[in-house]
């Protein structure tokens, strides 16, 4: 089908083939996250170590991944609006493009040794995440309201493989960058690229048609009252007056900048008690598998038991998160993975009920732009949580780390307290 024909207008209302193309629509995201996955995973995995490489200090070494935490959260922006103009499919291309140029430049900053180069190659890495966070959303455009914590999940839950097995190809890729003439850090990047190229051409080819626009095209808009392109501020407002639409805002930041803080700093803490690259990998994966493994799971949890409650769990899964990760010695690998692993799973649950109850929360045809503020805000803020993490550790060490992390996940904790025990009849939202 044509993006001509698609953009044509149709009788309101669900078509007969929608629930074929939200199948279809499923399972091609959840194939391009597998192969994302595998490029962003390995990234983070090494970014950190490489920045600490090449910098010669611990204390910039959570500079570079909040660099692609940020970059990721500002090149939503432009992705979600070449989405509300031009649909899912170009606007996933273009965030995976941007991904894999940020990556050759990362490689070029190792070769040479510039950590200044490195920086904004690594906001351009940001690029990655973008395209699979945006693609949650995409997996959202022809579910039904009772369906979609599912949908969105699914194709969370598609990054697991990718993202599992990313970490775990820092040694061998490592090794392969060592036989070809460059650093061995520099070895995961140059794979990132190649598999986040193939990701976008993936999408470019087979997300067709557009989920976006053929939901439209069920659903045309009155020609006499054309769609507004809401600004971020008009985004967020949009999403924050209702109280659906502040808690899930809540969850997706709090819940990421946590996550965020803490798991770029790890594998610092653990390279201080010896670890190898590839217990390090280990760990990463195991963090990486709590936050997708489980998230089917969680999605239906969401759509059924409901988003605030979901919510709730989350908050209390993480608070664990930090007490066994921030009472770990660098050299026990094992607390530190049981920790990570919860950390993730808390992260499940925020995002995915979060990033529902603000779908939830606004109108469809300002989706896209509250989707897109949405990133953005949840990015900024784990950026500046991964900013002060290096200075955090190098100050008070890894264990003040997860007690900061804990002050940031407080609020939290507590609305969503309030609306599931204190408020009755809201937790079901």
């Amino acid at each position: 089908m044509s993006e001509q024909l698609q953009r044509a207008p149709a009788p309101a209302g669900p078509g007969p083939d929608d629930g074929a193309v939200q199948r279809r629509t499923v399972r091609v995201l959840s194939a391009s996250q597998v192969l994302g996955g595998v490029g962003v995973g390995i990234g983070i995995a090494i970014g950190g170590l490489l920045a600490e490489r090449i910098s010669g200090t611990e204390a910039v070494a959570g500079l570079a991944q909040t660099v692609a935490v940020i970059g990721s959260a500002l090149i939503a922006v432009p992705v979600s609006r070449i989405m509300s103009r031009s649909g899912r499919r170009p606007g996933l291309v273009t965030a995976y493009a941007v991904a894999v140029l940020g990556c050759v430049i990362v490689v070029v900053a190792a070769a040479v040794g510039s950590f200044l180069l490195m920086l904004p190659g690594m906001f351009l890495f940001g690029g990655g995440t973008t395209a699979g966070l945006q693609a949650r959303f995409a997996a959202t455009d022809l579910a039904t309201a009772g369906q979609r914590g599912r949908a969105l999940s699914m194709v969370v839950w598609a990054t697991t493989v990718g993202a599992v097995l990313g970490p775990n190809l820092a040694g061998p890729s490592g090794d392969l960058a060592t036989g070809i003439g460059l650093p061995p850090l520099a070895g995961p990047f140059l794979v990132a690229a190649v598999l986040l190229g193939a990701a976008a051409v993936f999408v470019a080819v087979m997300l067709r048609p557009d989920p976006l626009l053929t939901a439209r095209s069920a659903d045309p808009p009155d020609p006499e009252k054309p769609a507004a392109r809401l600004t971020i501020r008009q985004s967020i407002a949009a999403i924050v007056s209702t109280a659906n639409g502040r808690l899930g805002l809540l969850a997706v930041v709090s819940s990421h900048a946590v996550m965020v803080a803490v798991m770029v700093l790890t594998p610092v803490h653990l390279g201080h008690g010896g670890a190898e690259l590839e217990v390090i990998g280990l760990v990463i994966s195991v963090h990486i598998a709590g936050m997708y493994a489980f998230s089917p799971l969680v999605g239906w949890l969401a759509d059924r038991l409901g988003r605030r409650r979901v919510i709730l769990v989350g908050a209390c899964v993480q608070t664990a998160a930090l007490l066994i990760a921030g009472t770990a010695p660098p050299q026990a690998a094992g607390q530190l993975g049981v920790g990570l692993f919860l950390l993730g799973l808390g992260w499940s649950c925020g995002l995915i009920a979060g990033s529902t109850l603000v779908t939830d929360s606004v109108s469809a045809a300002d989706r896209p732009f509250a989707q897109g503020a949405t990133d953005l805000v949840m990015g900024l803020f784990a950026g500046l949580a991964g900013a002060v993490a290096g200075p955090i550790v190098g100050w008070a060490g890894y264990g003040m780390l997860n007690v900061a992390a804990g002050v940031i996940l407080t609020p939290l904790f507590v609305l969503a307290l309030w609306t599931v025990v204190l408020s009755p009849g809201r937790g079901t939202a």
